[in-house]
């Protein structure tokens, strides 16, 4: 099976950290392939697209190469470039979906980023000294104690393939203004989120487990990095719903 892991606002496939290798080790039978989304990672030059639907016909364009069918493992706005993707996808294109602290427009915008979220999130992404805006960012999406090594891991990250401001606010504003289609796009998803989840509310995505009765696990306190505070806890779900594993 191949996976394709999607990363949220602003982050590229390094800031998955050692989750990666920590699926490869649970699934060996699979493959999983790290995409940057426009405007991050390998593509930090490029413009990013201000909708969803234009980031994710990016994300389609690049990988291309790899044998169908896939499934899709997406953390917050990647979840919303991951969902777009499952309802446009030609059929038997998308195998399995799995979404990690996103939001969408059933919610209304006060959970899909909570209220103390909004001027921080701004604030951080107008910040020009970098090593403290990543050890900020840190502090927000995370619930653990940081080690100093992982501050400078993302400082390190930005300074190699910096995202513009401009990039940014492309991202932010498709991630604001996106609403699925009413249908969902296939009979069962995962859905995995934090109670402890301080930038989106866990209750959006409780929202698309009572509108379509998807699959929903919830972590008592992890933050909004789910796969960086609680990668063990996440598998075992993930293990869980899968047939056959």
């Amino acid at each position: 099976m191949h996976w394709i892991l999607l990363r949220g606002l602003t982050r590229e496939h390094a800031h998955w950290g050692r989750f990666p290798d920590q699926l490869r080790a649970a699934f060996p039978q699979d493959q999983f392939h790290l995409v940057d989304l426009p405007g991050t990672g390998i593509h930090y030059c490029d413009d990013s697209p201000n909708t969803i639907a234009g980031i994710r016909q990016k994300v389609v364009e690049q990988i291309r190469h790899i044998p169908r069918p896939f499934s899709v493992l997406a953390l917050s706005m990647g979840g919303m470039v991951a969902m777009d993707w499952a309802q446009h996808a030609e059929h038997g294109e998308l195998q399995h979906l799995v979404l990690i602290n996103s939001s969408f427009g059933f919610s209304p915008f006060w959970r899909r980023m909570q209220p103390a979220a909004w001027p921080r999130i701004l604030r951080l992404l107008a910040r020009r000294e970098l090593f403290h805006r990543e050890r900020d960012i840190l502090r927000l999406t995370s619930n653990r104690e940081l080690p100093l090594g992982l501050c400078k891991a993302w400082y390190s990250i930005q300074r190699q393939r910096p995202v513009t401001y401009r990039n940014a606010l492309n991202q932010l504003l498709a991630a604001s203004r996106y609403k699925p289609q009413p249908k969902a796009p296939m009979a069962d998803a995962l859905l995995l989120a934090s109670k402890g989840d301080r930038i989106v509310h866990w209750l959006c995505s409780a929202e698309l487990e009572r509108r379509w009765c998807w699959t929903l696990k919830l972590h008592p306190d992890a933050g909004h990095d789910l796969p960086m505070d609680e990668p063990e806890w996440l598998i075992r779900q993930i293990r869980n719903w899968l047939p056959g594993r």
